[in-house]
């Protein structure tokens, strides 16, 4: 009965709200692990007969299977983004999800590296050979500019504008935007694509991607964890390290650094302010420093 419904809303999801693949399935999985619910509890419930009370009981559920409060949260939304959907398609006429509460979950904050650790993860690259050029080109990218890791592997040929000191990157919901480029990735995008990627037998449908795998194809994601890894582990560096973490150093160097916030989400690619607001924390030394220096009950 709920098939015709998840197929609309997979639908929605791919057409209106553009996501990836991914996110799509995600979302899925949320509302496939709530008509699972159903089936042992009212197997003749619909959307539109869905109360609140149902809803409580489900989080209910889902909490003795012993998921943590993220994993909730996360099928909460889930939920959430499907009754928007049925509201649009007037499947129903009101939210159940509107007085819904979700477990409240503590905002970690993300790892990053310092300047220095980041020089020296690169610094392990070997640039002998060809691999090792496009390597360092990529990691020096990703920390210029802040990019996920789907947005560095990518990256067109046709989106850098390097004589103007900017790249054009797709982000989530297929968002374009422009991103500033320093001088140092300027510099080794140059030598790999100058040295090293004019010499390969590129394959058909990949003459624009930038970054490619020796068989002149694009890079999977997976590769840019391995080549990281691998990086990280050379270095010495300790610190669980992920491509994601360059991103997260990259918005915290930023805003260490004094940059406007507004300017950090725009070149981030966040759709709201908030979730760049978790790069305005300070490490606790210096609010420690701060305390000691001017609060009248530290003198």
């Amino acid at each position: 009965m709920w098939d015709s419904f998840k197929n609309g809303f997979k639908g929605y999801l791919q057409l209106e709200r553009s996501l990836s693949d991914h996110s799509v399935e995600a979302y899925l999985h949320d509302i496939e692990k709530f008509t699972q619910f159903l089936l042992t509890y009212d197997a003749a419930k619909t959307p539109a007969s869905i109360e609140l009370k149902d809803l409580q009981h489900f989080v209910k559920w889902i909490s003795e299977l012993g998921m943590s409060q993220t994993s909730q949260a996360r099928i909460i939304s889930g939920i959430r983004s499907f009754y928007k959907y049925c509201l649009i398609e007037q499947i129903c006429i009101k939210d159940p999800t509107h007085l819904l509460e979700a477990p409240k979950t503590k905002r970690k904050l993300p790892d990053t590296l310092s300047f220095e650790e980041i020089e020296l993860v690169i610094a392990q690259i070997d640039q002998s050979s060809p691999e090792g050029g496009r390597n360092k080109a990529i990691l020096e990218t990703m920390y210029s500019c802040g990019l996920r890791v789907t947005e560095v592997i990518n990256l067109k040929i046709s989106g850098i504008y390097l004589d103007l000191g900017f790249i054009r990157v797709t982000g989530k919901g297929d968002k374009e935007r422009l991103i500033p480029i320093g001088k140092d990735a300027i510099k080794y995008i140059l030598l790999y694509k100058n040295n090293i990627r004019i010499h390969q037998n590129v394959q058909k449908n990949f003459e624009d991607i930038l970054f490619l795998n020796k068989r002149g194809k694009g890079l999977s994601r997976v590769m840019i964890f391995y080549i990281i890894k691998e990086m990280v582990q050379k270095a010495g560096i300790k610190k669980i390290v992920s491509p994601h973490t360059f991103r997260h150093s990259f918005a915290t160097h930023l805003v260490e650094g004094g940059a406007d916030l507004r300017a950090v989400q725009e070149m981030l690619g966040h759709e709201s302010i908030t979730t760049t607001e978790i790069y305005t924390h300070l490490d606790r030394d210096y609010l420690r420093d701060t305390l000691q220096r001017f609060h009248p009950a530290f003198q």
